[in-house]
C-alpha cells in the first residue's frame, strides 16, 4: 500500500488521502499521524473501496508522519461507526472520534506519576490545605486531578508535596486487571432463570449474532441470569460489555459481579481520572480487560474479543445521546452485536414498547422470568385519590401516605418516595408583584435548591444566589416557592417523622460512584430510615429491608407534549414501584394521584402490564408512531431569534411532498431558548419502510443557511423539547 485514506478529526475535512512511506506498515484501522498545513494530527486508515474516489494525484500526496502504538481499530467496529454515521446523519468523524476517546492512550505504554496523602500533618494549616486534606482522603490521582476533587488549585497541592503531606507514586499504565474466575461461585438459579440462562450461553458458545430479550419482573433475578452468559464467555476467552443508564448503579453492580466472579470488572464512564480511562482503552484494546462495565460511551471501544453485550435497564431514556451524534446506545448495542457476530442481552422489568415489538416480530427471541427470586411477592399497589385523600394545608403527602410511613417506622423497616423533580420547589415568585426568576439563557424557570442555596437552570447550568429583595419591586423577604421538589418532600417527612433518618437521593446529592457506595451501604447498614429520590431510585437497587414505596405525583409525567409519556411514566412507576418487598417481607405500594382514571394509573393499580402495552401499541398503530412507523426531528436554532426564525422558514418552505411523509413545523420548539441559542423544531413522521435518511439528506444538503444557523437532526427522538 503506497497511498490511504486517513479519516481526519474534522467534520469540515473529512477523509483525505496520504502517502504511505517506504517501510511503514498501515492497514484499514491503524491509527496514525498525519501533516494538516503546519500542524500535525491524528487520524483513522479507512477503507479505501468504502469511501468515495478522490483522484488526488500522487505527486500531491503528503506522507504519513507516525503509525501509533495501538492495535488497528477492528473491522466490525469501523463497519458500526459507518452505520451509526449513515443512520444517525453524523459525519464519520464525528463517529469515528468516540471510539479515540482516550488521546493519552494512543502514545503508547509507559508510567505515570500519581499523588496520595502520605498522613503527615503539619501544625499549621492553610484553609484550603485543610480542606483538601478532608477531601483527599483515599484518593490517588495526578495533581490536576485531585485539585479538581478538592476544589483547590494546583500549587496549593505542589506545597502540600513540598510539605510532605502528598508523596509521588509511579503507576504503570499498562498494568493488567485482576483476572474474572467464571466458576468462583456458581450461583443457585430457579428453574425459570436456568431455561433463559441456557439459551444465552448457547448462543456465546455459538460465536453467533442472536438478540434477546430478557423481560424479568423486578427483582427476578436477572443479573444473576445474565451472569452465566458472562461466564460462558470468559471460558471462552471472549471480552464482555456491560451497559448501565446511570453512573450510581455501577458501584452496587461491581459488588455483585465480584461476589459472582472474584474479581470487579473494568469500568468506563465520564468520571474516571485520565490515567484509568487510558489504562481501561488500552486494556480492551489488547484483550486484558476481560469485562467492561460502562455508560453508553462504551459501546465504541475497541474491543479486541468481543463475545456478549448486555444492555441493563434497556427501557431507560438515558441511553439516548441528545447531543453530538445522538444516538440510542440500546439500539446501537444490536447492531454492534450484529457486526460483531455477538449475541445481545437487553434485560428489563418494563421493555421499550419497540423491544416488545421486536420479539413479537420474531426478531429477538424473549426470555421471560414471571417470577420474583427466593419465594419474594410483588408489591401491592394501591391508588390514592388526591381529590378525596387530601394533604394536609401546605403539605404534599396524603394522609394515608404518612400513615404507611409511620408504620414502617414503627417496624424498623424502611420507605421509598418517589417524585421525578430535583430542588425544593420548580418556581419561585414575588408574593407582592408576582415576578418570576427564569434564567437568562434558556426559556425555563430557575429551580430552588435550598441545600445549596441557589437558584438554577437544570438545561444549561446557570445559578444565582435567591436575592434578599425582589428584583422587580425590591420588597425583602416575599419571595415564595411553588410546587414540590425532593427537597421539599424530605423537610415535609422530617417534620411528621422528627426521629426518621432521611436520605435524599438525587443527581445533586450522587455526585460519584463513590457517593453511590456511601448510600447504598448506608441503606444495607439499615442506617436510613426513608429515601426521598428522583428517577436515580427507580432502577437496580436492592434494599431487602425495604417494603413501603409512595408515588408522589404519578400525574407529573403525563403533562407536557412528550408522545412517549405514558410509557414513560408507567416504566418508571413500576420501576420505582419493584424497589418495594425485595425480601422476605412483603411491600406496599401507595401512589398519588389525581387522575385514577387515567390509562396508566388503572394498568399500574391492576398490575396489569400486557393490557397497557396492548392499548399503548394500538394508539401509536394508529398514528403512525414508532415501533410502526418513523420520526424525526430537525432542530434549527441561531444566537439571533430572528435568523433562527427565517432559517427555519426557508427549510419549511422546500420541504418535500410526499404521501408516505408527514412534515410538521416549523415552530418555536416547547424549550425556544437553550443555552442562548434560539430555536424552531420540524417533526417528521413517515412509514416505517420510508428511506428517511435519504429524504432527509435531499432536502436539506442543498441549503445554504447562515454560519451562524445550526441545523441538527434528531433520528428517533425521544425529547420533544
Amino acid at each position: 500500500m503506497n497511498r490511504c485514506c486517513c479519516l481526519v478529526f474534522n467534520a469540515a475535512l473529512g477523509v483525505l488521502d496520504y502517502r504511505v512511506p517506504s517501510g511503514m506498515d498501515v492497514e484499514p484501522g491503524s491509527v496514525v499521524v498525519a501533516p494538516l498545513g503546519p500542524r500535525q494530527i491524528i487520524g483513522v486508515v479507512w477503507d479505501a473501496e468504502r469511501l468515495p474516489d478522490q483522484d488526488v494525484p500522487e505527486h500531491k500526496l503528503r506522507p504519513l508522519l507516525q503509525v501509533l502504538p495501538v492495535p488497528p481499530l477492528p473491522q466490525p467496529l469501523r463497519r458500526l461507526i459507518e452505520w451509526c454515521a449513515d443512520y444517525y446523519m453524523a459525519s464519520l468523524s464525528q463517529v469515528a472520534r468516540m471510539a479515540l476517546s482516550s488521546s493519552a492512550a494512543l502514545r503508547g505504554g509507559g508510567t505515570v506519576t500519581e499523588y496520595r496523602l502520605t498522613g503527615h500533618e503539619p501544625t499549621r494549616l492553610t484553609p484550603q490545605r485543610l480542606a483538601a486534606l478532608d477531601l483527599l482522603h483515599d484518593q490517588q490521582a495526578t495533581i490536576r486531578e485531585l485539585a479538581e476533587i478538592a476544589g483547590v488549585s494546583d500549587a496549593v497541592l505542589r506545597g502540600m508535596v513540598n510539605a510532605g503531606m502528598l508523596e509521588a507514586v509511579t503507576v504503570d499504565s499498562d498494568r493488567p486487571y485482576p483476572r474474572a474466575d467464571p466458576h468462583h461461585a456458581d450461583p443457585d438459579l430457579s428453574e425459570a432463570q436456568a431455561a433463559a440462562a441456557a439459551r444465552m450461553v448457547e448462543a456465546v458458545r455459538a460465536h453467533a449474532f442472536r438478540p434477546f430479550l430478557l423481560d424479568g419482573v423486578t427483582g427476578s433475578g436477572k443479573t444473576e441470569t445474565y451472569c452465566e452468559a458472562i461466564a460462558a464467555a470468559l471460558e471462552e476467552g471472549r471480552q464482555v460489555l456491560v451497559l448501565l443508564p446511570e453512573i450510581a448503579l455501577t458501584e452496587q453492580f461491581l459488588r455483585r459481579f465480584e461476589a459472582r466472579f472474584g474479581a470487579t470488572p473494568v469500568t468506563w464512564h465520564s468520571s474516571l481520572k485520565s490515567s484509568e480511562r487510558r489504562r481501561a482503552w488500552r486494556q480492551v484494546a489488547s484483550g486484558g480487560a476481560q469485562v467492561v462495565v460502562g455508560a453508553r460511551s462504551a459501546l465504541f471501544l475497541p474491543f479486541a474479543r468481543l463475545g456478549l453485550i448486555v444492555v441493563d435497564e434497556a427501557h431507560e431514556i438515558s441511553f439516548k445521546q441528545d447531543d453530538g451524534v445522538r444516538y440510542n446506545a440500546r439500539d446501537v448495542a444490536v447492531m454492534r452485536g450484529h457486526f460483531e457476530q455477538v449475541p445481545v442481552v437487553l434485560a428489563s422489568a418494563t421493555p421499550a414498547l419497540e423491544s416488545l415489538q421486536m420479539a413479537e416480530a420474531g426478531r429477538y427471541e424473549r426470555l421471560v422470568l414471571p417470577d420474583r427470586f427466593g419465594g419474594a411477592t410483588m408489591p401491592a399497589i394501591s391508588i390514592v385519590d388526591l381529590r378525596e385523600d387530601v394533604p394536609e394545608r401546605g403539605r404534599w403527602l396524603a394522609p394515608s401516605l404518612v400513615a404507611a410511613l409511620k408504620d414502617r417506622l414503627l417496624k424498623g423497616e424502611q420507605s421509598l418516595l418517589f417524585l421525578n423533580r430535583r430542588g425544593y420547589a420548580p418556581l419561585t415568585l414575588c408574593r407582592t408583584c408576582g415576578y418570576r426568576f427564569q434564567c437568562p439563557n434558556c426559556s425555563a424557570w430557575l429551580v430552588e435548591h435550598r441545600l445549596s442555596q441557589r437558584l438554577a437552570c437544570h438545561h444549561c447550568g446557570h445559578e444565582v444566589p435567591p436575592p434578599p429583595a425582589c428584583p422587580e419591586c425590591n420588597e425583602p423577604d416575599c419571595m415564595v416557592a411553588c410546587g414540590p421538589g425532593v427537597e421539599r418532600i424530605a423537610d415535609e417527612v422530617a417534620e411528621i417523622l422528627p426521629t426518621a433518618r432521611v436520605e435524599l437521593v438525587t443527581s445533586d446529592t450522587l455526585t460519584s460512584a463513590a457517593k453511590a457506595a456511601e448510600f447504598v451501604e448506608r441503606a444495607n447498614a439499615r442506617a436510613i430510615d426513608v429515601i426521598v429520590g428522583t428517577q436515580l431510585v427507580t432502577k437496580g437497587f436492592h434494599f431487602p429491608e425495604l417494603t413501603l414505596v409512595g408515588v408522589v405525583d404519578a400525574d407529573m409525567g403525563l403533562e407536557g407534549g412528550d408522545l412517549r409519556a405514558g410509557e414513560r411514566t408507567y416504566q418508571q412507576v413500576a420501576q420505582v414501584a419493584g424497589r418495594a418487598g425485595r425480601g422476605e417481607k412483603p411491600g406496599e405500594v401507595l401512589i398519588q394521584t389525581r387522575h385514577p382514571e387515567a390509562p396508566v394509573i388503572a394498568a399500574l393499580a391492576a398490575g396489569d402490564r400486557d393490557a397497557f402495552y396492548e392499548a399503548e401499541a394500538e394508539s401509536r398503530r394508529e398514528v403512525g408512531a414508532p415501533p410502526f412507523g418513523r420520526w424525526a426531528a430537525i432542530i434549527v436554532s441561531s444566537e439571533d431569534e430572528a435568523e433562527a426564525c427565517d432559517a427555519a422558514r426557508a427549510i419549511g418552505g422546500t420541504q418535500p411532498r410526499l404521501d408516505d411523509v408527514l412534515i410538521l413545523g416549523p415552530a418555536p420548539a416547547p424549550l425556544s431558548l437553550l443555552r442562548g441559542r434560539y430555536r424552531y423544531r420540524l417533526l417528521i413522521n413517515a412509514r416505517r419502510s420510508t428511506e428517511l435518511q435519504k429524504i432527509l439528506r435531499g432536502w436539506l444538503d442543498p441549503l445554504r443557511l447562515p454560519p451562524g444557523v445550526r441545523v441538527a437532526v434528531d433520528i428517533d427522538p425521544y425529547s420533544f423539547v
